[in-house]
């Protein structure tokens, strides 16, 4: 199924984001955040906006994928990856958020830089996790080798750990400082559909079932 990002024939991933209706301050901050993460992404306000009608927006302006942040009581609790034209769409459970606004240092490391960032996929060994490992690296166009910044999803138990770190060398050419510049956060993948968000009746690929959570030795993504 992963013949569906052939369509991106080279080209750069070009990413809206938006959120849930009338989304509260956090919410906001933390899409503004995510903004800072995906290279080529743009933000814009849901508004009275239907899923359809986004959805339609991105095919007309050429964007390559379309990620929705919901919140409960003004958490971010679910972000949703939908790949444009066609799909998949990848729909994650997001935990323990924790803003650049509220990390440690983060002043001291300024403005994130645009430069396209290093991509680091840990522990993405089964079938699913291959396939989740593929919706996240398309979001990235390939970085130069002279990027100092990093991007890492690592698997742990099916929980993705996302962490976005700069790199700097001191006087010694073997030692590498690295700083946390956030966000920070945790990804639970519950389900992926073949279609785009907007197609309701599309085909189900993938879903979490209740008996997976409460399996000692489960492992979805990885081992």
């Amino acid at each position: 199924m992963d013949d569906e990002y052939a369509n991106m024939n080279g080209r750069d991933p070009k990413i809206l984001l938006t959120t849930s209706r009338d989304p509260s301050t956090p919410l906001k901050q933390f899409v503004k955040e995510l903004n800072t993460v995906f290279p080529n992404s743009q933000r814009i306000n849901r508004g009275a906006q239907v899923i359809s009608e986004i959805v339609e927006t991105c095919r007309e302006h050429n964007f390559t994928d379309l990620i929705l942040v919901h919140e409960n009581r003004g958490v971010p609790d679910r972000i949703v990856i939908s790949h444009l034209p066609f799909g998949p769409t990848a729909y994650f459970h997001i935990l323990n958020v924790v803003t650049r606004h509220d990390m440690r240092d983060t002043k001291e490391i300024g403005t994130v830089s645009d430069t396209y960032p290093h991509l680091i996929l840990n522990n993405f060994s089964t079938k699913i996790g291959e396939r989740t490992a593929n919706i996240l690296k398309h979001l990235f166009p390939v970085a130069k080798p002279d990027s100092k910044r990093i991007i890492t999803f690592a698997n742990q138990s099916d929980y993705i750990s996302f962490r976005h770190h700069v790199h700097s060398q001191s006087g010694d050419p073997k030692s590498i400082n690295l700083k946390e510049v956030g966000p920070r956060f945790e990804l639970r993948l519950y389900q992926i559909k073949l279609g785009t968000v907007d197609q309701e009746e599309s085909q189900t690929e993938w879903v979490l079932m209740t008996f997976m959570n409460t399996s000692k030795k489960q492992n979805i993504l990885g081992e």
